[in-house]
């Protein structure tokens, strides 16, 4: 069943190689939600979009740039797989809502309001108070649903989550987390929070990120699937996906990048700690791309319809990127 899926990664940061694309490739995935940037700004975003230029260029037998929602479409038919850009925070625009419109032209896709702490346009997961979603928050999150950018709380507080869905008219996505009621690490989400996403019709997709799971590493796939399960019953089966945060060959040095920017002289270890600043140890049943087909199977085993396995691997998200990423009619 799995090579027939339309199989979306909802979001990777991994160190961009060939064997990276093959193994995407051999898991069946048709696209992939690449983070360009975290903390770059705009001639830093420039420079990563011509790094993958050159990477669509070198590959071309394998991957392919997604400009639209019809191309994740396309690339399943070719058997490439499809790379859309996301940028995890909102420097990228840094204080100028012209620049919402530029990246989205560049197929900038999806872009993080926050990326953990408090940004010009909401608040991040690790501040004391949550603000909320600033006034220019507002105005960017009006001119992103204008021209088909996606917005993404995944690192962003409870109440400038609940206020984006609130503000945004178009539906958002919280694309790499888990309940909180799994696991309470500090990115996770509320049911709060998730009912009100599923209800604005957003979505969520699943992390496999070690430090968002129950037991971290040692998390099973039948827990992981279980969790899927109570989420669905939560959510509705519609409003969920995954988001694998998958950061595959990054030296520490980008995990430090990540955490630190460059706002911070100490070193912020993030969901880690000193005594484990280092990369989780990977999931034994998820260790790369090629993996995704126990996803499939566990979801299987765990119950889900053939359907409904169809909607979580992939097409839930190609339902709100065909939606989303249109520009809106004036």
């Amino acid at each position: 069943m799995h090579n027939k899926l339309i199989v979306i990664d909802g979001l990777q940061y991994s160190n961009w190689n060939r064997t990276i694309f093959e193994q995407l490739k051999s898991g069946g995935v048709t696209m992939v939600h690449v983070t360009i940037v975290y903390h770059e700004q705009i001639r830093e975003t420039l420079l990563r979009i011509a790094q993958w230029n050159r990477l669509f260029e070198m590959h071309n037998d394998l991957i392919m740039p997604v400009k639209s929602a019809d191309d994740i479409h396309l690339a399943k038919q070719l058997g490439k797989v499809g790379i859309m850009f996301g940028a995890q925070n909102c420097s990228t625009i840094e204080d100028d809502i012209g620049m919402v419109e530029i990246m989205r032209e560049l197929n900038l896709m999806i872009m993080q309001l926050t990326y953990n702490n408090q940004s010009l346009l909401a608040c991040g997961c690790y501040e004391a108070v949550d603000s909320g979603v600033t006034r220019f928050g507002r105005q960017v999150i009006q001119e992103m649903n204008r021209v088909g950018m996606i917005v993404d709380m995944s690192h962003s507080a409870e109440r400038s989550t609940l206020e984006a869905i609130e503000i945004s008219q178009r539906p958002i996505v919280i694309s790499h987390a888990n309940p909180s009621s799994f696991h309470a690490a500090k990115r996770n989400k509320s049911d709060t929070v998730l009912k009100a996403l599923g209800e604005s019709g957003g979505l969520l997709g699943f992390s496999l990120y070690p430090f968002h799971l129950k037991n971290g590493p040692d998390c099973s796939l039948s827990d992981f699937c279980d969790m899927v399960a109570r989420t669905a019953d939560l959510m509705g089966v519609d409003h969920i996906g995954i988001g694998t945060d998958l950061c595959q060959d990054q030296p520490t040095s980008i995990l430090e990048w990540m955490r630190n920017g460059r706002w911070s002289k100490e070193m912020d270890y993030g969901e880690g700690s000193k005594s484990d600043a280092d990369w989780p140890r990977p999931l034994s049943w998820f260790k790369d791309s090629s993996d995704f087909p126990n996803i499939t199977q566990g979801l299987q085993a765990r119950g889900f319809h053939d359907d409904e396995v169809a909607k979580i691997m992939g097409l839930n998200w190609l339902n709100l990127l065909d939606q989303g990423l249109k520009p809106q009619d004036v």
